[in-house]
């Protein structure tokens, strides 16, 4: 905890917009009485999630485009009113936020909170990419108070509010799988407000799915590349990414050994006397075991990586299979007869790439 109680009173005011500002973003805080000054803050990280907990006497806080410029990252915040009121206004939009309130504000834009009393507020900060929410629908809600009595913020309230309380008592694997949980929660509590008629556009999944996937083929060669490390770098649970791609009828491993394949295959299709070897062709791919690939290569299109190699070798030199074509394996023959004259195209193989 940090708290005004031992700085003298001359210095309470500054003491409090530094450590204000440190802990949560970086903003101006002014206060509204001329005696004393006291106010208190704990903070607590879960994973990505930070949670806050201040108390403090009458305040103006302000975010202003030049406070803004000195984050470093880009914050989405969640405000929940412990006690006494606040008037919110952000976008254009002024709200009077009362006990039991729950209010969502983004930190990239400017804002300020009107304390008239002493108050206490939780506030749960998390990175902004990591909530996959359009700005559009962000824009629609912040500005808000969302009241807690009914409906999904009658769920909410309790919740955070207990793991407000507890935020310094849970081991790290137990803190990572809650701060997924409270990303799906705010996303959810978002795209409620945004579209109070129930038929929103999944355009938070999609825009995330869609980074998720450019991330993918940014990263095939890193062998360290996997559902762990993606998860990681979007500061989201593996639990929920594996929940981001249930529409998408492959799993995140799976797509990602899918698009090495695939980038493999194209490699191994270009004439014989400017292609690599096929192991090291395997290794940029992001494969560690030659005997791995081989073997996944085979299940993919029913040839081995080399046999591969020479049937589009001989589609390129002339359109013709040679006389004793390489084939050994039965499920190739089966596909593309020796009787034809050249292997179909590329795009019509990667259909069993869906059981890689």
């Amino acid at each position: 905890m940090l708290t005004t109680a031992s700085v003298p009173d001359r210095d309470k005011v500054a003491y409090w917009n530094e450590v204000v500002s440190r802990t949560l973003v970086p903003m101006t805080v002014a206060p509204r009485d001329d005696g004393p000054f006291d106010g208190r803050i704990t903070a607590h990280r879960l994973a990505y999630l930070q949670v806050s907990t201040l108390e403090a006497d009458a305040e103006r806080v302000s975010r202003t485009p030049a406070l803004i410029s000195r984050s470093s990252e880009a914050l989405m915040a969640v405000g929940v009113q412990i006690s006494g009121t606040a008037t919110f206004v952000q976008d254009g939009r002024r709200t009077r936020v009362r006990e039991g309130d729950l209010v969502v504000y983004d930190t990239t834009r400017p804002y300020s909170f009107d304390y008239p009393g002493r108050f206490a507020a939780h506030v749960f900060q998390l990175p902004r990419r990591a909530l996959g929410v359009s700005d559009g629908d962000i824009r629609r809600v912040t500005g808000d108070a969302i009241g807690t009595g009914d409906g999904f913020g009658a769920m909410l309230l309790p919740f955070l509010a207990t793991l407000a309380s507890s935020a310094d008592n849970y081991p790290a694997g137990v803190a990572n799988r809650l701060a997924g949980n409270v990303v799906d929660l705010f996303a959810t509590l978002i795209a409620e407000r945004a579209h109070p008629g129930g038929d929103a556009p999944d355009t938070a999944r999609s825009h995330l799915v869609l980074r998720v996937r450019e991330h993918i083929d940014r990263n095939l060669g890193d062998p360290g590349l996997s559902p762990e490390s993606i998860a990681r770098t979007f500061r989201i649970s593996v639990r929920y990414l594996h929940r981001l791609f249930e529409g998408e009828h492959v799993t995140v491993a799976r797509l990602i050994q899918r698009r090495r394949l695939e980038e493999c295959s194209r490699e191994l299709a270009r004439r014989a006397g400017t292609a690599p070897t096929v192991s090291s062709v395997a290794q940029r791919w992001g494969f560690v075991s030659p005997a791995h690939f081989s073997r996944a290569f085979r299940a993919a299109y029913g040839v081995s990586p080399r046999e591969w190699r020479s049937l589009r070798t001989a589609q390129d030199r002339g359109g013709r299979l040679p006389a004793d074509p390489p084939v050994r394996s039965s499920a190739v023959t089966e596909r593309y007869p020796v009787s034809r004259t050249a292997v179909p195209p590329r795009t019509a193989l990667p259909s069993r790439l869906e059981t890689v």
